[in-house]
């Protein structure tokens, strides 16, 4: 038993500190995931609403999971102005905001032209202005807390540290998937 665990702290060890040219590395000081996987373009974002996750995508390859926080009513596709749902479909980043009542955002295309004939058809306003943001200028509240609960009028919110690299990371142009 005491080899045992002999063996496995060695094993801890040289797993936890590693050594580069005589000077020690640990793993948790390694860059960055927008420095690890700058060479990876982002070729899609995918959302699972039910999850409250987040993925950049380079083909199959995940490059970065980031937790969100969805429209107060995230259950459903967005319908209408003001239902506070985030919509589900197929849609395009088209362009990034540095001035919002937000930390910085980037637009994505809803509505589509399927969500504006479903809405003329009912005579309604299909809404629009979705992103995903970082948290409200002014927030004094812990980002871990806001980022607990679902808190936007329809859009998707991650960190203002994750907005940074999440803009970093995604090319205007980008498609996203956002799924229940």
């Amino acid at each position: 038993m005491s080899r045992f665990i002999a063996v496995l702290m060695c094993f801890t060890y040289s797993f936890l500190t590693l050594s580069w040219a005589g000077t020690p590395v640990v793993v948790e000081s390694f860059p960055p995931s927008n420095q690890l996987y700058s060479q990876l373009a982002v070729t899609m974002v995918k959302v699972d609403k039910s999850a409250r996750r987040m993925y950049l995508m380079s083909g199959d390859t995940l490059v970065r999971e980031y937790r969100i926080a969805l429209g107060k009513q995230p259950k459903g596709h967005k319908r209408f102005e003001g239902d506070n749902r985030t919509p589900e479909g197929r849609y395009y980043l088209d362009y990034v905001l540095e001035e919002s009542e937000f930390y910085r955002s980037v637009h994505i295309s809803y509505p589509a032209p399927s969500d504006r004939k479903w809405a003329e058809k009912y005579d309604i306003d299909p809404g629009g202005n979705i992103k995903i943001h970082g948290l409200k200028n002014g927030e004094r509240r812990s980002s871990g807390y806001v980022q607990s609960f679902d808190w936007t009028d329809g859009c998707i919110a991650i960190t203002n540290q994750e907005m940074d690299e999440f803009i970093d990371l995604v090319r205007m142009g980008t498609p996203i998937i956002i799924e229940w």
